[in-house]
């Protein structure tokens, strides 16, 4: 599918979900020569902005630091190929290129974990939500008590020196809109704002600053602090849960950390700490 654009496009048949304005998102986030993001393009529809942003930059037609944002996804994908599905202009479904040369690419796994992290702390600096994460790539938020699935995060490689992450947050999707009765969204949650325009603003200087510090030290998670930001809003850990793996194969263990590659690692009833990498893990399940 091709991407329309909608940046022009003042029409909208619900007021509660006014479209993003792409140009004064670009003049808020685009800086020549000292920032990362360099251009922010808002399109009507498309099948998935990762998919897309993957065939750009695999063609060489995409510079480290473009933002694709999509008012509607028709094929958005989550871990595995799992479909993700939400209304137009309900949510925030955007991907962005990376291009961590600097870093090894073995700590390159610990990107979708530090965009949790940044997402996590963009949102709660401008919707004044609490979120956490649930290991490797889900941002939870609390419904009525409830813990909800709010977001969720997904990162390709795109040819061998880049890497396209794709965020899909649910911000005003209201309860008879849900996909599935574990979800949330920002405005269920409590949010004090849900205008996406100063979200998605929020989310990606708060992007920028932890891919800037990390890229800064070799992607050490220590160093930057990542390993320990992310152990902190990580609300998987102290719980006990099956990660179930290739082949039927599954491991129950409470989960007592995350080591320094990004894998949960969880501790048996046979007195084992066996970890587990996202690449492995089918599911993730409370046990």
């Amino acid at each position: 599918m091709t991407p329309r654009d909608d940046s022009a496009d003042g029409r909208w048949s619900d007021l509660d979900r006014p479209p993003l304005n792409a140009g004064a998102l670009r003049r808020a986030l685009v800086r020549e020569g000292d920032g990362l993001w360099s251009g922010v393009e808002v399109v009507r529809s498309t099948g998935s902005t990762n998919a897309d942003l993957v065939a750009l930059a695999t063609a060489g037609k995409a510079e480290e630091g473009l933002v694709l944002v999509a008012e509607e996804q028709t094929a958005g994908r989550g871990r595995l190929d799992r479909q993700w599905t939400a209304p137009a202009r309900s949510g925030l479904f955007f991907s962005v290129l990376l291009k961590p040369t600097e870093v090894p690419v073995a700590r390159w796994g610990w990107l979708p974990l530090l965009t949790g992290v940044a997402v996590a702390t963009g949102l709660s600096r401008a919707a004044g939500v609490d979120t956490s994460l649930k290991w490797p790539n889900d941002l939870l938020v609390s419904v009525g008590g409830a813990e909800r699935k709010a977001g969720g995060i997904l990162a390709e490689r795109a040819g061998t020196d880049a890497v396209v992450i794709g965020i899909g947050i649910n911000v005003t999707l209201r309860e008879d809109e849900l996909p599935v009765p574990t979800a949330g969204s920002l405005a269920l949650a409590g949010a004090v704002g849900t205008d996406r325009d100063p979200l998605l603003r929020a989310v990606l200087r708060s992007l920028e600053q932890w891919y800037v510090r990390w890229r800064t030290v070799e992607g050490d998670p220590v160093l930057s602090g990542l390993q320990e930001t992310y152990a902190a809003g990580c609300a998987t850990l102290g719980r006990t849960v099956r990660a179930e793996l290739p082949g039927e194969r599954s491991v129950v263990g409470e989960a007592v950390a995350v080591d320094g590659d990004g894998r949960l690692v969880l501790a048996t009833g046979e007195g084992v700490q066996e970890p587990v990498g996202a690449g492995d893990v089918v599911h993730l399940r409370p046990a």
